[in-house]
């Protein structure tokens, strides 16, 4: 049946892309999009097939930065995975729990730059805020001190900027755009970490 009505989450796994990315051409008016009473986005099949073959240009192009963050999080997967954690004083002093948790935590940031990067920005503050939230309050429950808990997401940030400059460079993106693509990155991540510090210390002065 061709033409059954899809979620965002359906129509986004038959693009082939992340729901965010379908969000955004949603609300650019990019792609057709119908609204149910309650506001949720339904897509029919058969206008998504059709759409997707005769964009496929421009869908290629607003796909890039997708692709390429993909290929970003596989190097930094591989970064993490060679043992440099284990060389982090801050790591060395969690159990093993709070060390899966700290993994799965590099997952939150890519989610946040790939939604910021895909989104122009528009819930960045809040995004960030929330993600230096969840840093802030994991360095509280296992007793990191602020240092530590800056020190852990330092470490991942940085892991996420070489990978993003390696992937980048072996695509020999232009010059110009690679640098906007780092301010962005570091615009970001340093809301993150303002957010981090002042998230702890209103978390500490709870606890007195």
């Amino acid at each position: 049946m061709t033409d059954e009505w899809l979620t965002l989450s359906d129509a986004a796994k038959l693009l082939g892309v992340h729901p965010s990315t379908v969000r955004l051409w949603s609300d650019k008016g990019a792609i057709p999009v119908h609204k149910t009473q309650g506001g949720h986005r339904r897509y029919k099949r058969s206008e998504i097939l059709l759409w997707a073959d005769s964009n496929s240009k421009s869908r290629n192009e607003a796909l890039e930065p997708e692709g390429m963050m993909n290929e970003v999080v596989k190097n930094v997967r591989m970064q993490i995975s060679e043992g440099r954690l284990q060389e982090e004083s801050w790591y060395q002093k969690l159990d093993e729990d709070a060390r899966s948790q700290y993994r799965m935590s590099a997952r939150s940031l890519f989610q946040g730059l790939m939604t910021y990067m895909t989104t122009d920005g528009h819930e960045a503050a809040q995004e960030a805020y929330a993600i230096g939230y969840e840093y802030a309050s994991r360095a509280r429950r296992y007793n990191l001190s602020y240092v530590d808990a800056a020190k852990a997401f330092l470490f991942f940030r940085d892991a996420l900027v070489e990978s993003i400059i390696k992937v980048y460079s072996e695509a020999n993106i232009p010059v110009k755009r690679a640098a906007e693509m780092y301010t962005k990155i570091h615009t970001f991540t340093d809301d993150i970490l303002i957010s981090l510090l002042e998230t702890y210390r209103k978390l500490e002065h709870a606890n007195h």
